[in-house]
């Protein structure tokens, strides 16, 4: 079955290692096959990835897109290491994603990297309101 995709005016998209800019009109594509895809709003930057989950995220959305996803395991499992020993409830994200990467799903692990970058979101946010507090 074919995966269809609506592209907006000016949206691009990555098959594999090409990237496909529509041009002035919506467009429809259908899309058979087994190669990477990934929409403009799903792809990170690496100069985007300045916080450690956005580094994880940016790492597996590199295993994603490579010949050789493996290539990219070690550093990962560094991080997630490093990230787990400073943030314990990030742990349920890491038990989650790492099951999809060892099945050799990362475009799912991509999705759960986006929640963990949440988590951190929210844990950053709580940390600075409670220095706040603790600074009046």
């Amino acid at each position: 079955m074919a995966l269809v995709i609506d592209l907006k005016p000016g949206e691009k998209i990555l098959i594999g290692t090409a990237v496909i800019t529509n041009d002035s009109n919506r467009t429809r594509l259908h899309i058979a096959g087994d190669a990477a895809i990934l929409r403009e709003k799903d792809v990170m930057q690496e100069e985007e990835a300045n916080t450690p989950c956005k580094k994880v995220y940016f790492l597996i959305q590199c295993m994603y897109l490579a010949r050789d996803p493996r290539a990219y395991h070690q550093k990962y499992f560094e991080l997630v290491r490093e990230i787990q020993h400073a943030s314990p409830s990030s742990a349920i994200f890491f038990m989650q994603i790492n099951e999809k990467i060892i099945c050799d799903h990362y475009y799912k692990a991509m999705k759960l990297g986006k929640e963990l970058i949440e988590h951190e979101r929210e844990l950053i946010e709580n940390a600075v309101k409670q220095a706040a507090t603790a600074a009046k």
